[in-house]
């Protein structure tokens, strides 16, 4: 049995890979959401996609409450779909690092994302029916040198999605997480001309979201891993 969502609620909305995700969801007809800390960088996409656009912090729980309550009467309805894709990061050796950094770091990557899920969830369960993608990468799988605050949060929301995924499946909400193993390009960050395809096309990416709401129950994924050739495995 396959859903057909209706609505859908992207967290942590931008100009890059999200853009590509919001595009690719109303072009299936889905009404579309979106979410950040500075809701006026979302006013030309909104208004390309006639999509609502909404404020939220998402470490913190009342901004996500409200956030939630705003999209139910916007959309029409609770959100079908929820896209978990903010991230944070802290860079530098391990002994130099700020604790208060690494812990919005975590607040941010993982903390929020528990948070986004919670109350999608409980607007969910009564329905029997939902989703909840997250956006995860190469330091969900693998922590780097110089990157240990951002591998935890993205660890840590590999956890999340894996347990959620476990416990809600069975009561018609599909979980599913997506490794993204690699550079995405963008205006900002091009291929080089002796090395095509070495970046992720964030629209492939998109498709690909859009590809595991489509999918049978009966066969549902929790996880996908999405790179390009000069990533090694």
């Amino acid at each position: 049995m396959r859903h057909h969502y209706r609505s859908a609620l992207i967290v942590g909305a931008g100009d890059g890979l999200s853009a590509s995700v919001a595009r690719a969801f109303a072009g299936a007809g889905m009404r579309v959401g979106l979410a950040a800390r500075n809701k006026d960088k979302l006013a030309p996409l909104a208004s390309e996609l006639k999509a609502e656009a909404f404020a939220c912090d998402a470490s913190k729980p009342a901004d996500v409450e409200a956030m939630f309550k705003a999209a139910d009467a916007a959309l029409g309805g609770s959100p079908e779909v929820v896209v978990y894709n903010p991230s944070a990061r802290v860079r530098g050796p391990l002994v130099e690092l700020d604790p208060d950094g690494v812990a919005n770091a975590l607040a941010v990557s993982a903390f929020g994302g528990f948070l986004v899920a919670q109350a999608a969830v409980k607007r969910m369960l009564p329905k029997g029916q939902g989703a909840v993608l997250f956006t995860g990468a190469s330091a969900s799988v693998k922590g780097y040198p110089g990157s240990a605050a951002f591998a935890m949060g993205k660890f840590a929301l590999r956890g999340l999605a894996q347990s959620m995924a476990r416990e809600l499946a069975p009561k018609g909400i599909h979980v599913a997480h997506f490794v993204i193993d690699g550079g995405i390009r963008s205006s900002r960050r091009p291929e080089g001309e002796d090395s095509p395809d070495s970046l992720l096309d964030p629209d492939a990416i998109a498709r690909n979201y859009l590809h595991v709401l489509e999918q049978d129950r009966s066969a549902w994924t929790w996880e996908i891993e999405l790179r390009p050739w000069v990533e090694k495995f």
